[in-house]
């Protein structure tokens, strides 16, 4: 039941709109910002700033770090900077050193102290939170070593707590911290301050959860060697900044990020702990802000303007959260769910269900490539038929992983298929799958008396690195070929598996990628050049790339924003080709799209949800545990299919027709 009161005297009459939950809607809202910024404030009690990109949100923290620096020179006093480690931060330390080597910001007055570091941990290791930040931001800027302070993971246990102690006194021995850098961890701990820690807590050494030792795993290969303990700032030392900025990127994000910022505050959510500190601002990106009331559910928090795709949105998640078919939904379910101002502006139920039921039943085609026989409101146009298709495949199994059964369709619907193998992945095969080869290649070789001094000398190194292979080492150029190659037969063989011809498909090798370890470089122009040759030489009709940007090595979202610019120079160079040209956006390995931003939906029966789980156990190097494989333990052929039924299930809930399995695709305008 809603309540509604009106109020005068704004210069014209607003209704506010009280829901059976509590929230307030505004009529309309959007003519003073006054009153909707005071009940945005009422959901969300941290300031939050997003920002369309991870880049342009970390350039921002970036120019506030520094803008702390100067104003702290200017007045001839040090700097004290609270620093965070792990991926969120890299883009944000890349532009600190653009800024030192391009514009002059200088850091000799700046004192530092991280958060936290892993225990027990060799300095140089890999993994280790001091050799991140000498790679990522110390030794490409002028500060000075002795001004750099970070938790020793080397220590005997029994120093651990003196040392945590001497940490405190030297926080409170150069005036505290200026300013905090956090990130936020998918079950909410700030620095390593798991759910449960306490608001009085300080530096101390901590027991890790374990949701955070598997997200953390894809740094250590698997979970058996991910450290169990941690030294961390307490949340007491951290609420004790002067100023705190906390980043967020991406769609894992979103959930805890909506817990800390709107929720209760609570020790299961230590982020949260930060609505109590006056000066925190969360800076995100779009993604990690979409479970925000703001943008999940708009209506609840302010006047909006009733789209087609937010009123898709809109209704199936009332829907959902009610139990019930589209075409179900009544008035009443409407006013009780916040939904009222759209059966004012739109009418009655009846007719908003229908619009919904069709923009869904109209997503969904067993022609992903079109047919020569015209469809009713087809997701992809019909002609030109047969296409030309291009898979961009990320690692070498993202194509059969996540779009399997729409890459077998549209081969034998006779479209004209290739695949772009963009990097290597050759970080994800393990060191005992490389030996179990080099013995089939040893023995090969000596059963047909093959063998050479070159060939023996190769796997002879290669055996004896892998067996003396230490925790901070990275492979070799030889060993890494080795890894490639295992991988590139695995993608070729499945090609063939699909039905494709030598030619179909493409080792592109991005040179990002080619650092040996989980941390990747940025796009390069390489990159995009070798791209452009590609999708030149093809002049697809129609373009696959991966949107599953929940990758925790970013392999996925450095991969799209290479198709993207390519595609983008291709269409401001004037190639005529590329304006009849869609992109299609795919998920799978990690995460799906919300079924309300599906644009294309290809079902799948029993049968050809078995042959693509075949077609995945082709590539055997992943098959079981594979290193680096992040958060999710199953296999991959087991997220696939999960998600699979799930997007056909929640079809189904809809009142939409019952399908075995469906791959989903949004997409994208370039």
């Amino acid at each position: 039941m809603l309540l509604r009161v009106t109020i005068a005297g704004i210069r014209k009459k607003i209704t506010l709109v009280f829901t059976a939950n509590g929230f307030i809607l505004a009529t309309p809202l959007t003519k003073h910002p006054r009153l909707l910024m005071s009940m945005m404030d009422s959901l969300e009690k941290i300031q939050v700033s997003i920002y369309p990109s991870l880049k342009e949100g970390s350039n921002f923290i970036a120019q506030e770090i520094a803008n702390t620096i100067k104003a702290k020179q200017a007045a001839g006093q040090n700097c004290v900077l609270g620093l965070a480690t792990g991926s969120s931060p890299k883009t944000v330390y890349a532009e600190l050193v653009r800024m030192h080597k391009e514009e002059g910001l200088s850091f000799k007055n700046v004192v530092t102290f991280n958060l936290d570091e892993y225990y027990p941990i060799d300095n140089d290791a890999l993994q280790s939170y001091n050799r991140f930040m000498k790679e990522q931001l110390f030794k490409h800027v002028d500060i000075d070593p002795a001004n750099c302070h970070i938790p020793n993971g080397e220590l005997k246990k029994e120093d651990i707590k003196k040392h945590c102690a001497d940490y405190e006194a030297m926080i409170d021995a150069v005036g505290g911290i200026d300013l905090q850098i956090l990130g936020i961890g998918n079950n909410g701990h700030i620095g390593f301050n798991e759910p449960g820690a306490s608001i009085f807590s300080k530096t101390r050494l901590v027991p890790l959860d374990n949701s955070t030792r598997i997200a953390n795993s894809h740094e250590f290969q698997n979970i058996s060697k991910v450290p169990r303990l941690a030294i961390t700032m307490g949340i007491s030392t951290i609420m004790k900044a002067k100023r705190v900025l906390l980043m967020a990127w991406g769609q894992m994000k979103a959930p805890v990020l909506q817990k800390a910022v709107e929720g209760n505050l609570t020790e299961q959510i230590p982020a949260s702990f930060l609505q109590q500190h006056t000066e925190t601002l969360f800076v995100t990106d779009e993604p990690a802000a979409s479970e925000l009331t703001r943008f999940k559910s708009p209506w609840l928090a302010g006047d909006c303007e009733w789209t087609p795709k937010l009123i898709k949105k809109a209704v199936v998640n009332m829907a959902l959260k009610l139990g019930k078919p589209i075409l179900s939904l009544t008035n009443s379910d409407y006013n009780e769910c916040g939904l009222s101002e759209l059966l004012v502006e739109k009418g009655d139920a009846y007719e908003i269900n229908l619009q919904v039921y069709y923009l869904l039943r109209d997503s969904i085609t067993g022609w992903p490539g079109g047919k020569p026989t015209p469809l009713p409101n087809p997701p992809e146009r019909m002609s030109p038929y047969p296409k030309r298709s291009i898979i961009f495949s990320p690692h070498p199994d993202d194509d059969i992983i996540s779009m399997g059964g729409t890459f077998m369709r549209l081969h034998d619907q006779g479209h004209e298929v290739h695949v772009a193998y963009q990097t290597s992945g050759n970080i994800a095969v393990t060191d005992e799958f490389v030996t179990r080869f080099l013995d089939f290649a040893v023995g090969f070789e000596n059963m047909f008396g093959m063998d050479t001094d070159k060939s023996a000398k190769i796997l002879a190194d290669a055996r004896a690195y892998l067996a003396s292979k230490k925790s901070n080492q990275t492979d070799t150029a030889e060993i890494r070929a080795i890894k490639g190659l295992i991988r590139r037969c695995e993608a070729a063989a499945t090609c063939r598996y699909v039905g494709l011809k030598e030619g179909q498909w493409h080792f592109q090798n991005l040179p990002f990628y080619e650092t040996g370890t989980i941390q990747k470089n940025p796009m390069g122009e390489e990159d995009v050049l070798i791209t452009i040759d590609l999708l030149r030489k093809i002049k697809p009709q129609q373009v696959f790339c991966a949107g599953d940007f929940a990758d925790p090595h970013g392999t996925h979202i450095v991969c799209f924003n290479v198709v993207q610019e390519a595609l983008k120079r291709i269409k401001a160079a004037g190639d005529e080709w590329v304006n009849d040209c869609w992109l299609w956006l795919y998920k799978g390995a990690w995460q799906e799209w919300n079924i309300e931003e599906i644009e294309m939906a290809i079902p799948m029966s029993p049968e050809q949800v078995m042959k693509k789980r075949f077609g995945i156990f082709i590539h055997q190097s992943q098959k079981d545990m594979v290193p680096f494989q992040g958060s999710d333990a199953r296999e991959f052929w087991q997220r696939a299919e999960e998600r699979n039924r799930g997007t056909a299930k929640l079809y189904e809930s809809l009142g939409l027709t019952h399908y075995a399995a469906m791959e989903a695709f949004v997409r994208w305008h370039f």
